[in-house]
């Protein structure tokens, strides 16, 4: 469910009217739904929250991480931060942003196979929740920086459990030959050292096999292994405290099938593993903000070859603003913000202004007829839009705008060109 529908003919989020905000704000522009955010982190927490069997030991629920990398507007972060989010973290400059917001360094989990020696005590020293080790290698090196801080470094370890599973080949995460994780064997083999450390303290083990799954299947595959490995690490008597279980499941892009229901997807992790008796932690993202959010362009112009009759339409929304279908041939579904009032339709391919024929969003795209100056909305662009965005072309980033009932606020303004330059100082002897 999102909160961006049709009133009085005019597309809104939440109480406010879209052409409203293009006429204040210009295009291209995101705008998010506060009530999406909160509602989406709700009916997630409350799942996971809901099994018996996903409570700790102390009866606490499992930690609800949203993964800072789907968007990391302070605005964004703030909103989920309010309503009890906890942060799944890939550099310092998401823990900062983090911390920023109001999200408690007790909640924050610091992911991601290449953190440097300054990122991982600067993590410590913020007293995190855990670090997720993802190497032998990073192992070794948060022993030593932990000592160097004379520090106790909490941390699990994520293993690759050879099991992949997403929306494309460059989101599955967990399949034996991509760089995430370590193998099982190493895994348990390093968890059984570090216990020994008087700088480390291994808390349990993580997993996170892809983005935009749509089937439990695998994600229950690879949480049958982890419960074995669980298992395995508590017969050798090594304490196992925590299990996370990353993120993954998928959204409705409109274009694919219903993917299951938090509901489901909690019910599957309690009879898979719910009996370890562990403290959860699960790192939602593009379930949490993909449907909050929408980018709104204008159309420049339609662009009609004579010769096949092949219709372009010419927005000022590129590449650099929404990369997803360049890079992952992702489908957005794209609607008129002024609802039509006839039947008339046309056959587009989507384009931006950049000099790339990958800037293209979508090809032989059915869409009411369109005009310059219309207004088009790419739905479900709440993660990885914004946060991905570039200024290629030199191309300034665009707007974000945050949506309360009827009240907006610019999250983060569109830079000037004077700003661009200004950024890019040109030394003495060019002068």
């Amino acid at each position: 469910m999102n909160h961006f529908d049709y009133r009085d003919g005019e597309m809104c989020a939440e109480g406010v009217a879209l052409r409203e905000l293009a006429e204040k704000v210009g295009t291209p522009f995101y705008v998010y739904s506060s009530a999406t955010l909160e509602r989406h982190f709700n009916v997630f927490s409350q799942a996971v929250s809901a099994p018996p069997e996903l409570k700790s030991p102390k009866g606490e629920a499992p930690l609800v991480a949203f993964a800072c990398k789907a968007n990391s507007n302070m605005a964004v972060l703030a909103t989920l931060a309010q309503v009890g989010a906890g942060a799944d973290t890939v550099s310092e400059g998401e823990i900062r942003k983090a911390l920023a917001a109001g999200v408690p360094a007790s909640k924050i989990v610091f992911s991601g196979v290449g953190k440097t020696d300054d990122e991982m005590a600067f993590a410590l020293k913020a007293g995190i929740y855990q670090l997720n080790v993802e190497s032998r290698p990073e192992l070794e090196r948060l022993a030593r920086v932990a000592a160097s801080l004379n520090r106790v470094a909490p941390f699990v370890i994520r293993i690759n459990p050879g099991v992949g599973a997403g929306g494309h080949a460059k989101i599955t995460t967990g399949g034996a030959k991509d760089k995430f994780g370590i193998s099982a064997e190493e895994a348990l083999a390093l968890y059984a050292d570090a216990a020994a450390h008087p700088n480390l303290a291994p808390v349990g083990l993580a997993c996170h096999i892809g983005s935009q799954i749509t089937d439990l299947t695998p994600m229950q595959a690879a949480f049958a292994k982890m419960r074995g490995w669980v298992m395995e690490l508590r017969a050798q008597g090594l304490s196992v405290e925590r299990v996370d279980l990353g993120g993954g499941l998928g959204v409705p892009y409109f274009n694919q099938p219903e993917p299951p229901s938090p509901q489901d997807f909690a019910e599957m992790v309690a009879l898979t593993m719910g009996d370890l008796k562990v403290r959860y932690t699960f790192e939602p993202g593009r379930l949490i903000a993909a449907n909050a959010g929408a980018l709104i362009s204008r159309v420049i112009h339609v662009h009609e070859r004579q010769d096949s009759g092949q219709q372009f339409l010419v927005i000022d929304a590129a590449m650099n603003d929404l990369i997803r279908p360049a890079l992952y041939d992702a489908y957005h579904d794209i609607r008129p913000v002024a609802k039509p009032s006839g039947n008339a339709h046309a056959t587009y391919d989507v384009v931006g202004p950049i000099c790339e024929t990958g800037d293209t969003f979508s090809r032989g795209r059915d869409l009411p007829e369109q005009k310059a100056g219309d207004l088009i909305a790419f739905m479900s662009a709440g993660a990885y839009g914004a946060v991905m965005g570039s200024e290629y072309n030199s191309r300034p980033l665009a707007p974000e705008v945050l949506v309360r009932d009827a009240d907006w606020f610019i999250v983060r303004p569109r830079p000037s060109y004077e700003d661009m330059i200004a950024r890019e100082p040109v030394p003495g002897w060019l002068k």
